[in-house]
């Protein structure tokens, strides 16, 4: 999640157990900790390409990502230039400053709304179970906002360099600047976030004054998580049926952290039921729905920034051995098998993640407190059926087409030609039904079909590289 501090632990799979090393690592963050640029250059082992394993930190710093260098295709940066420029405003509200006229500028759905409880943000004296942190999100940018805070913290997706952080000052002024913050990669550039500069949603067990108990349950989560194990120290509002998760919840013997009764904190639809006073937030909701596209969301940005990084310095090494032997080191593809490896690796991982193939079934319907499952199908594209990746199901899964709507993202579409060509080929194979193995065998045929008819309509890159293949 956005300004979520994490512990520099490998990423073993779609989620993440985190024990009592978690506990002094979310003490020394408690205000932005500092990552030096040697932290972040230090060389590390290639990723093993058949999946993203490993607990290092990229080298990102220099070429060919250059991440400590200004940002200039991000949201936040595009919106200072029209600050800037006197083409865009903020207007200054007295009780949540900026934030309403913030999530205007950046086309954040205030109907996003999650609330989260725990005190893992660099702002931790102001968040508890009473004053609750508010986290609102777009496809591209994430929006922190605590009640009386100095700043507002914001976390946006450069198509190119992941994640950028920045702080907007909670102060009146002509043209307010958002200041970007380095410091923040020492908690969201690990191996909770895939080593890359990424977001994270935490779950873990919480006492009464929104301390993280590090002795009990903790984890990372995303749509391959089961319910039982998200939503720790957030609000969730929603009707869930037998699904039960570990949001609303609040261990009052800290002995036993994870003696707490779930049935307390399901199904619950309001608030005002868990006696928190929704007034200095935008909305009366922490939307379970909303968590739920959250959780998917800020993996997949992650994944795409990784297989990203992975390509474009795969991509230079093949292009500083050719010059340092002058001669040309491909193999018939254009690429040698080292480099093809290295690409196609991390590419199928994030191809199996979009395709949604280790999503647990849910056991019963979602429904959401707000307008944020009415709101967010509005805004893909939709082919001539009237069908988008952005329809929810909600009933046995999260989406009714099984293929994230990351694709039409800005991210996706900067990938390097070879991670971006193998992705769409590999989904023409699959779609097609011309790849039956196992692990694809929960798409049904209908899905496959379906999901292939709205991208040959609404995708042209995979219309022109699956026509090729025929």
């Amino acid at each position: 999640m956005v300004f979520q501090d994490a512990p520099p632990a490998g990423w073993t799979g779609s989620r993440h157990r985190e024990v009592r090393a978690f506990a002094m690592h979310t003490i020394r963050t408690a205000l932005f900790a500092l990552c030096t640029a040697a932290a972040i250059a230090q060389q590390q082992p290639a990723v093993t390409p058949a999946h993203l394993g490993g607990s290092y930190v990229m080298e990102f710093e220099r070429g060919p990502i250059n991440y400590l260098q200004p940002s200039d295709r991000d949201p936040v940066a595009r919106l200072q230039r029209h600050i800037d420029s006197g083409d865009a405003r903020l207007v200054f509200e007295p009780n949540q400053g900026y934030l309403r006229s913030l999530l205007e500028n950046l086309g954040v759905p205030a109907a996003s709304q999650a609330l989260v409880f725990s005190k893992t943000s660099f702002q931790l004296q102001k968040i508890g179970p009473a004053t609750p942190r508010a986290i609102y999100f777009g496809e591209d940018v994430y929006v922190g906002f605590v009640q009386h805070g100095d700043v507002l913290e914001l976390s946006a997706v450069d198509p190119e360099r992941g994640a950028m952080f920045y702080t907007l000052e909670q102060k009146a002024a002509e043209k307010p600047k958002f200041e970007r913050h380095i410091d923040c990669l020492q908690c969201h550039a690990a191996g909770t976030t895939l080593g890359i500069p990424g977001h994270l949603v935490r779950s873990v067990t919480v006492d009464s004054e929104g301390q993280p108990l590090f002795v009990g349950s903790g984890f990372i989560t995303d749509h391959n998580s089961p319910f039982r194990e998200r939503w720790g120290g957030w609000y969730v509002t929603g009707s869930h049926g037998s699904e039960r998760h570990m949001g609303n919840m609040i261990v009052k013997d800290r002995s036993h952290p994870d003696n707490y009764d779930v049935e307390a904190g399901a199904n619950i639809t309001a608030l005002s039921k868990l006696g928190v006073d929704a007034a200095p937030y935008l909305e009366p909701h922490s939307d379970i729905v909303a968590l739920m596209v959250l959780e998917h969301q800020t993996r997949g940005h992650n994944i795409i920034t990784r297989v990203a990084f992975e390509s474009r310095l795969a991509l230079e090494w093949q292009e500083s051995l050719e010059k340092s032997y002058r001669k040309d080191a491909s193999g018939p593809g254009g690429l040698s098998e080292s480099v093809q490896r290295r690409i196609f690796g991390p590419s199928e991982t994030l191809l199996r993640y979009m395709l949604f193939l280790d999503e647990p079934a849910l056991r019963a319907p979602v429904q959401g407190t707000s307008s944020y499952q009415q709101e967010f199908p509005k805004t893909g594209p939709r082919d001539s059926h009237g069908r988008s990746l952005r329809d929810l199901d909600l009933s046995k899964r999260l989406f009714r087409y099984p293929l994230s709507f990351l694709i039409y993202s800005s991210a996706f579409d900067a990938l390097p030609a070879p991670a971006k060509n193998y992705i769409f080929r590999r989904l023409a194979d699959v779609l097609s039904g011309a790849d039956q193995r196992p692990e694809f065998a929960g798409l049904s045929a209908s899905d496959r079909s379906a999901i292939r008819e709205i991208l040959m309509e609404t995708k042209p890159q995979f219309a022109e590289v699956s026509g090729a293949l025929r």
